[in-house]
């Protein structure tokens, strides 16, 4: 539909809603003729009508979702697919990407040969949302010369005092080497930006920030929902002295940049600690900064909060309320493993129990807890912690991490000899875990008798409540039924899918945990004993019952709380 043929519709429309008479449509129409202009430019400039009620008009009559550009923040992966130049020249300004789906803000969603032609050039598909033609010509510079500016103006908004940092000091006994970069470094602006990154991570509610040294300029990302998003881009120039505050804040040396450093900070926000774990690498192109955000109002969370299926919540209350054996954990680094033991830790706390924890590093302070830091530099590790732990009395143990045979070996001792063991181990699911602790030394009668639960965790995300939708194209019931569904699931329920809105990341708002939970019954401890490989014990265990991870990915997807899309990411090889 040619903008001549779309300004027709509209005036139908208005007229037919008299929100403008004929003889006034008239008078526009011709102006807009003459003057090679959109009607929808003619009626905004006139005040005929305000923009907010012209889309919701247009959104009501098309049933195009109508959007904000001066509130669309893209990614610059979603900006770089279509170059400034062919966005001006037809009017469009990107919004999102989900997949290979290209959500794009238009004046004429009819256009058809325009919208085939943005296919052709970006390689996406094209879903359009609804915009004035005046809104996006006057986004488009501020989209597309976001990143200078973007800082400049973020860090003449930004607040100092929004956020308190508890630093420690440095060492300046090298002070005549590094006065300079220490200088540098200390500056309002540099200081305003790392202020600045550390606001902007909390406030998306980031696991990670990733500062990244490219070779033109320093690119700064969220870990949001388990997914990284680029956000700003600093000039190379603020490189070396964005790093060294970092270094200066957790008291790490600023003159080695050849090595890899770890440590820690606190801020106050708002009221609110929150701690900060920081691991330094050095690259071809500078030192890349990753910066863990601890929060502690996580953990106020108990294990009911999590969103784990019923059956799963029942295996582990079942599992801490026994008086003595091992419960282990397994998933890749930043499935949740940890906010699931502190809240089963949490769960078991009283004051007639001794619980000690051994953590590498200690992530979160649990008040009424007795928390161990492994040193290995001072000879403190795993398993000479875990020796002296059993010399003061305790009755429950968490065990931050099982690393190698000796570790292990003690652990299952401990949990043969009336101690409650917590810990975690690297493995794709629970049935591996058993074939891998056995492979660590641990006598398979041993492993059967000390484990009594063996949890495979991993997070997903959920499904954005304000935007998602039906899939448009659902598989066909083989290929559902090959993935786990059963044959009375197929085609009986209406699976969602992710769209994405200014509300969400992508489509998808915040993550829930899948949980695998394989209790050790008497048949498995027979499969164990016999030597038994992970696809037995795998057999076995859901013979017994268990809901593995993708049936629970499932079980969800049902449910319409995430897509099947995620499940398949984060369940993959299941």
């Amino acid at each position: 539909m040619t903008r001549s043929k779309f300004d027709k519709r509209l005036g139908n429309i208005l007229s037919r809603r008299n929100m403008v008479s004929e003889d006034e449509l008239a008078r526009h129409m011709e102006t807009a003729e003459s003057e090679s202009r959109s009607l929808t430019q003619v009626l905004l400039e006139g005040d005929q009508l305000s923009e907010a009620d012209l889309l919701e008009v247009l959104s009501e009559e098309t049933r195009f979702p109508a959007v904000d550009v001066f509130k669309v923040r893209p990614e610059k992966s979603v900006v770089d697919l279509l170059p400034e130049n062919l966005a001006s020249y037809y009017g469009v300004v990107p919004v999102s990407r989900v997949a290979n789906v290209l959500t794009l803000a238009v004046s004429n969603p009819f256009d058809i040969l325009q919208l085939d032609d943005i296919r052709i050039v970006t390689a996406c598909e094209i879903r359009p949302v609804l915009s004035t033609e005046p809104a996006i010509r006057k986004a488009i510079p501020e989209i597309y010369n976001r990143g200078q500016q973007m800082v400049d103006d973020l860090l003449d908004d930004m607040n100092e005092e929004e956020v308190e940092v508890k630093q420690k000091a440095i060492d300046d006994s090298r002070a005549a080497d590094l006065g300079l970069l220490a200088e540098e470094s200390g500056q309002a602006p540099v200081v305003k930006l790392v202020n600045l990154i550390i606001v902007q991570g909390i406030k998306k509610k980031a696991s990670d920030i990733h500062i990244e040294p490219l070779d033109n300029d320093v690119r700064v990302r969220y870990r949001v929902d388990g997914v990284l998003h680029e956000s700003i881009r600093p000039p190379k120039r603020m490189q070396n002295a964005l790093v060294s505050r970092i270094k200066i804040m957790c008291g790490l040396d600023i003159a080695e940049r050849r090595q890899p450093q770890d440590g820690k900070f606190q801020i106050t926000m708002e009221g609110r600690k929150i701690d900060f774990r920081v691991s330094t690498l050095p690259l071809a192109t500078g030192e890349k900064v990753v910066m863990r955000i601890l929060d502690s109002t996580s953990l106020s969370l108990g294990l009911a909060d999590l969103g784990f299926e019923q059956k799963a919540l029942d295996d582990i209350y079942e599992s801490i309320a026994r008086p003595y054996g091992m419960i282990l954990v397994t998933g890749p680094t930043g499935s949740g493993k940890s906010t699931t033991l502190y809240s089963a830790i949490r769960e078991v706390m009283n004051v007639e129990d001794n619980i000690v924890t051994v953590e590498d590093p200690i992530e979160y302070q649990l008040e009424g807890v007795n928390q161990v830091q492994v040193n290995t530099k001072q000879g403190l590790t795993f398993a000479a912690s875990l020796r002296s732990i059993l010399r003061q009395d305790p009755d429950t143990i968490l065990l931050g991490e099982i690393r190698d045979q000796e570790t292990v070996e003690i652990a299952v001792k401990a949990a043969l000899t009336g101690h409650l063991v917590f810990s975690t181990l690297h493995t794709n699911d629970a049935p591996s875990s058993i074939t891998r602790v056995v492979d660590m030394g641990v006598d398979p009668f041993l492993a059967a008798s000390a484990l009594v639960c063996v949890c495979a965790q991993r997070l997903a995300r959920s499904l954005c409540e304000e935007c998602r939708r039906p899939m448009e194209v659902v598989p066909q019931a083989d290929y559902l039924a090959s993935l786990g569904f059963s044959g009375k699931e197929t085609g009986k329920f209406e699976l969602m899918e992710a769209v994405g809105c200014q509300r969400c990341s992508q489509g998808y708002k915040g993550r829930f945990a899948l949980l695998e939970t394989m209790p050790i019954t008497s048949g498995l401890q027979r499969v164990i004993i016999d030597g038994g490989s992970a696809v037995d014990i795998k057999e076995r265990a859901i013979e017994d019952g268990m809901v593995t991870l993708r049936r629970c990915g499932i079980l969800n997807t049902l449910k319409g709380r995430t897509s099947l899309e995620e499940i398949l990411r984060v369940t993959v090889g299941d």
